[in-house]
């Protein structure tokens, strides 16, 4: 595979002079680098990547490139270790597709309205520092599809104070902190749908994306938590609101051989730490053994109204437990047509029935093992190879504008546990057979 280290290299003479007209730039034919390439397109340019390891990063400035390799597996950007971020997007209506960014100390693709007035990456957007979003507006239109990032020290693929984008037929391994994260949005105006997240500390964490957010159809499974909904008062937007996490399988998320979830976390599938006014349903979450579902606070800030509805929670330790605080009550939460075998308290169902939810109040103590230890994020198995991105050799350039489109998640089916294994490094599970589950609007069902 060629391996490609140029930098500071651009494009010259008749390279430059025909790629400008064509709207393709190829590399490494026209351009010795990726960056080389991204720093000479014109806004609508697609720039085409052949296999090669490519020891680069890669910051588009332009609005409306396509960044694509002609290979999703083969098309490797990696940073051994030593660099920050993979590929970063501070520009309007960007694509990133078709490609692999692994072992970069930050992010695998980070894209981002924080940005300086020199074009560079704000300080604090690449972690935890609290910025102004009114300062710094947000990016509209971004596309993330068919990337596999993997073993990655922050977050795989990060949109951060971003909006009108897609996250789409994606797979995150070994990040140390989520394999997917959407943060700081209102309204989002974001879809995630149809990617795998496995062996990460969280598969996908949604903090303070609120408003037309929605996760669909995805595979989260073998991380140490499944996926996160929560608020989070170092980010703008708080508390987070109106999210919808329908038809995911959400599976065995118990694997020790992964990176520690900062927080301690394990065996958890869903988690809903001081979330409001969020659609939970027809997901199938099994195999996780500290909990199914869980709704919880956070500082001060409670879980409210959130709906968690005709979803299959079985095999789990408590297939959904309350454990909003003493100092954050929970109020209005609900729950109906779920099929489980366990709850926590045992008779929550009876006292969350949709469309009232619960009285405000706090939950009761659960017991917690401590997680195993972890393992470092460069060490974690490398993912299968990944499907392509059909024609991705010819297919013209489509940038991000206008999306996420129609989004229809009253259509997202409950899964089967076969969703989207072929793409895992692990197989398909079925929940395990305890007896018929019951339904949640009975009240009925015991611990």
């Amino acid at each position: 595979m060629l391996i490609l280290l140029c930098a500071g290299c651009g494009l010259t003479g008749s390279d430059a002079k025909g790629a400008g007209r064509e709207g393709i730039i190829r590399v490494p034919a026209q351009a010795p680098t990726i960056q080389a390439a991204v720093d000479h397109a014109r806004p609508g340019a697609l720039v085409l990547v052949s296999p090669g390891v490519y020891h680069e990063s890669v910051h588009i400035r332009t609005e409306r490139v396509v960044l694509r390799g002609t290979d999703r597996n083969k098309v490797v950007i990696d940073g051994q270790g030593r660099r920050s971020n993979g590929v970063v997007v501070t520009a309007p209506g960007v694509s990133v597709e078709n490609l692999t960014v692994r072992n970069h100390l930050l992010n695998g693709v980070l894209v981002t309205g924080m940005t300086d007035g020199a074009d560079g990456i704000a300080r604090g957007s690449d972690g935890y520092t609290h910025l102004d979003p009114a300062k710094f507006p947000p990016l509209t239109g971004f596309r993330v599809r068919y990337v596999t990032a993997h073993a990655n020290g922050l977050y795989g693929i990060y949109a951060f104070n971003a909006r009108n984008g897609v996250l789409e037929h994606d797979y995150a391994s070994g990040s140390a902190d989520s394999g997917l994260y959407v943060g700081q949005c209102k309204p989002c105006h974001i879809l995630v749908t149809g990617n795998v997240a496995e062996d990460n500390a969280v598969g996908y964490e949604g903090t303070n994306a609120s408003g037309d957010m929605w996760v669909l159809s995805n595979r989260f499974t073998h991380n140490r938590v499944g996926m996160t909904v929560d608020s989070e008062y170092l980010e703008a937007y708080v508390p987070q609101t109106g999210a919808t996490v329908a038809g995911n399988v959400v599976a065995d998320n118990n694997e020790a051989a992964t990176p520690e979830q900062a927080d301690g976390g394990f065996g958890i599938g869903i988690g809903i730490a001081g979330g409001t006014d969020n659609d939970i349903r027809h997901n199938l979450i099994t195999g996780n053994s500290r909990a199914g579902i869980v709704l919880a606070s956070t500082e001060d800030l409670a879980p409210l109204r959130n709906r968690i509805v005709a979803n299959t929670a079985t095999g789990n330790g408590v297939d959904i437990a309350y454990q909003a605080s003493q100092r954050a009550p929970g109020l209005g939460n609900c729950l109906q047509d779920n099929a489980v075998h366990s709850t926590l308290p045992a008779d929550l169902a009876r006292h969350a029935r949709c469309p009232q939810g619960n009285a405000r109040t706090a939950g009761p103590p659960m017991r917690i093992t401590p997680a195993p230890a972890g393992i470092p994020f460069l060490d974690v198995t490398p993912p299968p190879a990944q499907p392509q991105l059909p024609h991705a050799t010819t297919a013209p350039a489509v940038p991000a504008t206008g999306l996420p489109g129609a989004v229809q998640p009253d259509r997202a089916p409950q899964p089967g546990p076969d969703l989207l294994a072929a793409d895992s490094r692990s197989p398909a599970t079925s929940p395990p057979s305890e007896g018929a589950p019951q339904k949640t609007e009975s009240g009925d069902n015991g611990q």
